[in-house]
């Protein structure tokens, strides 16, 4: 998460600036964090369309660009806090400032025992503390119960989570209570939930997009299908071997309200309920890639592009990528500093130069303009 929003200020912005207003409609094929679609919604006069695989992305764009009002603010967070707390009152729910492993492992216990909370169920103990995760649950049973509020509650509490989760960098595996990741687990679960979901929501009920637009679940492909001559259609594809739906499963619980059953060291739902990419899938990615940018020259719609400048897990790279629009598109544009996130890093010595590796690491990043020929 965040990658794309530093970019917004570091050349892309800027391109974006140059492109979108020429453009009738944009779509965001790829959204994500839905740094890129609020940024257009929110500042230029046309309608933005987002998309993914995961609903918690099309929950985030849509807190935006789904409307071009505010939403009143006069008791509505307050209102909903009540709402939550009536639900744990009386609830003995265990403190965790004090972390060891027996302790954590007694908080895990409880947490697994509160059968009418999925949330804490799946988590608690675990990315959230025994409060932080009683919370989440609460809160999401509490919703308002009509958009736009809904949707704006239900994305902040989304995003209040994030800034929460005990991981580091991404939901992947949680931080456990061992000597040297201790530490960054009592940070991040002494952090007021509710307090960081009060101000998301209090951010997001005042921004508003200049035209309403849509936010959807859905595959990258078929929504380009729908694209039309004078749409620009921006293009961040996965680069990593790995499905995102693994890095953004505790987010995508929470925009669904509950996942069923949860395994292994990561509290991974089962594999059936998690969207799978094409992109992430070392022997489909670049078929998928030449597939994705011959449907959009098809539609006749320009493009813009990002990917990281080097070879990335999931098979494809900077070179690929370029070889690829260019059999489609007439290419422009260019590369940029940046920073990207390796999803988690390694620390598995047996990918030597790999392991150990940052969250994040600074890389140069394509970011190409493509016309239809």
């Amino acid at each position: 998460m965040g990658s794309k929003r530093a970019m917004l200020g570091n050349g892309l912005g800027d391109l974006l600036g140059s492109e979108v207003p020429t453009a009738k409609r944009f779509a965001d094929l790829f959204a994500g964090s839905a740094a890129v679609a609020i940024h257009v919604a929110r500042r230029y006069d046309l309608p933005v369309l987002a998309f993914d695989l995961q609903n918690y992305s099309s929950v985030l764009a849509g807190a935006v660009i789904n409307r071009k009002v505010a939403v009143p603010l006069e008791n509505l967070f307050k209102n909903w806090r009540q709402r939550a707390k009536t639900r744990i009152n009386g609830l003995k729910i265990p403190d965790a400032s004090h972390i060891s492993k027996k302790s954590v492992s007694e908080w895990r216990k409880w947490c697994a025992d509160q059968g009418s909370l999925p949330i804490t169920v799946a988590y608690g103990g675990h990315y959230f503390s025994p409060v932080q995760a009683v919370w989440i649950d609460a809160l999401r049973a509490s919703l308002p119960k009509s958009d736009p509020a809904r949707t704006v509650a239900l994305a902040a509490l989304i995003q209040a989570a994030s800034q929460c989760a005990a991981a580091p960098g991404h939901t992947a595996q949680p931080f456990q209570p061992t000597f040297t990741a201790k530490k960054f687990l009592l940070d991040a679960w002494n952090r007021d939930l509710v307090a960081k979901t009060r101000a998301v929501f209090e951010l997001l009920a005042k921004q508003t997009a200049k035209q309403v637009g849509s936010a959807m679940v859905s595959d990258a492909e078929e929504a380009a299908r729908g694209l039309n001559e004078g749409d620009l259609a921006f293009i961040d594809p996965p680069y990593s071997g790995v499905h995102y739906s693994r890095f953004y499963h505790v987010l995508e619980t929470i925009s669904q309200g509950s996942c069923g059953e949860v395994t292994g060291i990561g509290r991974y739902p089962d594999p059936k309920l998690r969207p799978k990419s094409k992109f992430s899938m070392i022997s489909e990615s670049e078929d998928a890639l030449d597939s994705l940018l011959k449907t959009v020259s098809s539609r006749g719609a320009k493009a813009i592009l990002t990917f990281p400048d080097h070879e990335c897990s999931n098979g494809l790279s900077g070179d690929i990528v370029h070889e690829v629009a260019s059999k489609h598109f007439t290419v422009g544009g260019g590369k940029v500093d940046s920073k990207f996130s390796t999803l988690g890093g390694t620390s598995d010595k047996k990918r030597k130069s790999e392991a150990a590796r940052a969250a994040r690491q600074h890389a140069k990043e394509l970011m190409l303009v493509l016309s239809p020929k």
